[in-house]
């Protein structure tokens, strides 16, 4: 399996897939914060489309945070992977839900300040993220995408688990997702460069829309 030098990179060769999308006046592409933010900026660029930004948590074991056995969403969404979550005792998995909702909120604040409420009513909503591991933040990106109206919900991502591109597929539209190998490690292990993307990167990308 082939690697991308970093996330814009990504993008690009994304967008590669993507051409059906070019200049359709109805669709948008929404990056999930942080990570999938400088993905959709190129796939955006490339394709000629909108950019906005989606924010979903991933909620995630508190001895293993990058396991996720859920999610959440603007609006109240919740998304729950069961088989990862009966394990978890009440108590725990409530304080994840209250942490990872107050840091949503925060974001929901500094990234949409100045901009106004995401409307996806009749449009075509590509939810752009930099891989799929579990697929859980995804999968709450899909809900939430549709219950803010969105006509078509079409998910694209460099690379991402076989039983993630699975789920996903059964949800979404369309699924488009170039490497979905079945020995999968982690999303950083097809990137040359896999920073921390920060507050200011995702603002800055959206700057850049206006």
């Amino acid at each position: 399996m082939s690697s991308y030098r970093d996330r814009a990179d990504a993008g690009r060769r994304l967008a590669e897939r993507l051409t059906a999308l070019a200049g359709q006046p109805d669709v948008v592409a929404l990056g999930l914060v942080r990570g999938g933010v400088p993905v959709a900026r190129s796939v955006a660029d490339r394709l000629g489309v909108p950019l906005d930004v989606l924010v979903v948590r991933k909620l995630g074991l508190p001895w293993a945070p990058e396991v996720a056995f859920g999610a959440l969403g603007p609006g109240g969404v919740r998304v729950l992977n069961d088989q990862v979550a009966a394990p978890l005792d009440p108590a725990d998995r409530a304080e994840v839900q209250r942490r990872e909702q107050a840091e949503l909120d925060r974001r929901e604040a500094r990234y949409r300040h100045g901009r106004p409420p995401l409307d996806l009513t009749g449009r075509t909503a590509l939810i752009v993220d930099d891989g799929l591991a579990t697929g859980a933040t995804a999968r709450a990106a899909v809900q939430v995408a549709r219950g803010l109206g969105a006509r078509r919900v079409v998910v694209a991502v460099p690379v991402g688990a076989q039983q993630a591109y699975e789920m996903l597929a059964a949800e979404a539209d369309e699924v488009v997702c170039p490497q979905h190998p079945v020995d999968f490690t982690a999303v950083s292990a097809y990137y040359d460069d896999f920073h921390e993307v920060d507050d200011d990167e995702v603002t800055s990308a959206l700057i850049a829309t206006a």
